[in-house]
């Protein structure tokens, strides 16, 4: 069978590279693909976006699988696509795929299943998302000091009254004299500012638990967990106002914040049998101890530390069942990959997201440790006689270090060649995929002294050990071996987090 792979990151790699290991597989490709795809696969000049081109390499080609790798394509309606010609492929149609591709969707979904997740509001303006953020109570008493035409305390409920009490305090139509002030009390403690502007930023650093989110795909950074009021505002800003993630901040939800541990959970479904994948815990800010910007994900390990199987069985019945069974309802069957985002709370497990495709990078942990063959289980998936399948897997754990260039998850710098990439493979159980490579200059050259960066994203170092401390000190030797100008990675994958809020999705 011949096979086809789109996309062309980490995860795409790693699904070509377990794909090639099946003996039914004569060849892989990779629609557009990378520098890695490209000594795992064969690569394909065709964007992840262009649909009839990609039906009609399908069907030149002989194509027995399609495999789709990012969530746009899937959302756009690609599957759709490919079995109107009569092509089979590996995903859910466009209208299963929502799931993914609308947050409100989605919540609307959990609503109706009764499937556990944080409180929400969706709003369709930044007016409105902000007199909502506003309205959150804060513990302040204001007070004007000097000669004022205001009363001189005023009871101000909400974060909105307090900063129009200050405006009105330090408006010079309301001063009697110069030198007026405001004093804001918390707890007792008093603070007095002259300047509007002091006394505002003060207001907006009250502290909150507040998760704002773009309600489209915004390439996994369109969520914002927010500790002020100041940042609260900031995400509403970006997401409606700047539009950074476009058609995606139409509209926004503001969740309550979910306290615990966030692991991920990824299962096979062909609509009626479900099949948990290992798990996995990923890592999601960019910078050591779960600190710093949200990213796309800067590292995994599997399987996670803190799952249990009476925790995985919770999961499947409460979650994944009900999930599969809601969306049959809904007439929009699911068949793929459903991968879920997980907080552990006091409360129980709470869904923080879906995702309608394989994880990145929690695949590229996950294929190391597959010993059945993936080409079965994806086949099998799309025939409808998933109930067939057995999954078998490696008992050893794996670990993902992501490296990545220089100013990510901002703009980022591209073309830096790479160097030892085969030296830190010759590591014992490493294997390193590419996520933003491609090759550039003379193709007479070495093919490693024509790999140069091309994302935000650039390695994703994988190693599997005999322990976890095993597969982390391999893939942080390999990580250490390999060399591009800016190079950086976090020093803590592979390390439980510690108990904190989780700072996004996938």
């Amino acid at each position: 069978m011949k096979v086809l792979v789109i996309g062309k990151g980490g995860r795409e790699h790693a699904l070509c590279w377990k794909l090639k290991q099946s003996p039914r597989v004569t060849t892989v490709y990779c629609a557009p693909g990378n520098a890695g795809t490209a000594i795992d696969a064969q690569n394909v000049p065709i964007e992840p976006g262009d649909v009839r081109s990609l039906v009609q390499f399908a069907k030149r080609e002989g194509v027995g699988l399609t495999v789709v790798g990012p969530e746009e394509p899937l959302v756009k309606g690609i599957v759709d696509a490919f079995q109107k010609e009569g092509l089979k492929i590996f995903g859910p149609k466009r209208d299963a795929a929502e799931i993914e591709g609308s947050k409100v969707f989605a919540k609307e979904l959990m609503r109706q299943a009764g499937i556990p997740t944080a409180e929400y509001r969706v709003f369709h303006s930044s007016p409105d998302a902000e007199n909502y953020v506003l309205s959150r109570e804060v513990a302040l008493l204001v007070r004007s000091r000097g000669r004022s035409t205001l009363r001189h305390t005023l009871h101000c409920r909400t974060a909105g009254e307090t900063l129009e009490a200050v405006d009105r305090i330090l408006d010079p139509r309301e001063m009697m004299a110069p030198g007026v002030q405001v004093e804001l009390e918390e707890r007792g403690q008093k603070r007095v500012f002259s300047s509007r502007e002091e006394a505002r930023d003060f207001v907006l650093g009250r502290p909150i638990g507040m998760v704002i989110k773009a309600d489209g795909l915004a390439a996994g950074k369109g969520v914002y967990v927010c500790d002020n009021l100041r940042q609260a505002l900031e995400a509403i800003d970006q997401i409606m106002f700047r539009r950074i993630y476009g058609q995606a901040g139409d509209r926004v939800l503001i969740e309550e914040r979910l306290d615990g541990r966030e692991v991920s959970m990824l299962a096979i479904t062909d609509g009626r049998t479900i099949i948990p994948l290992e798990t996995c815990q990923d890592h999601k800010r960019a910078f050591d101890h779960d600190e710093g910007p949200n990213t796309g994900g800067m590292g995994v390990f599997s399987p996670s530390s803190i799952i249990t199987s009476d925790l995985m069985e919770q999961v499947e019945r409460e979650v994944l069942v009900p999930t599969i069974h809601a969306l049959k309802r809904a007439r929009r069957p699911f068949r793929g990959l459903l991968y879920v985002g997980l907080m552990l709370t006091n409360q129980g497990p709470k869904v923080l997201e879906f995702n309608a495709r394989f994880g990145d990078p929690e695949t590229q942990a996950l294929v190391v440790r597959l010993k059945s063959d993936l080409l079965d289980l994806l086949e099998a998936t799309a025939d409808e006689r998933l109930s067939n399948i057995e999954v078998e897997w490696d008992s050893r754990p794996a670990v993902t270090v992501v490296m990545a260039a220089a100013g990510y998850p901002g703009a980022y710098e591209r073309d830096r060649p790479i160097l030892n990439i085969d030296a830190a493979e010759r590591i014992p159980g490493v294997k390193v995929f590419h996520a933003g490579t491609t090759l550039r200059g003379e193709s007479n050259r070495p093919r490693e002294a024509r790999i140069v960066t091309d994302g935000g994203r650039v390695l994703n170092v994988t190693a599997i050990g005999d322990t976890i401390e095993q597969a982390q000190a391999r893939a942080y030797e390999a990580a250490a071996t390999i060399s591009f100008e800016g190079a950086w990675y976090r020093r803590d994958i592979g390390t439980p987090p510690r108990d904190k809020h989780r700072p996004s999705s996938p």
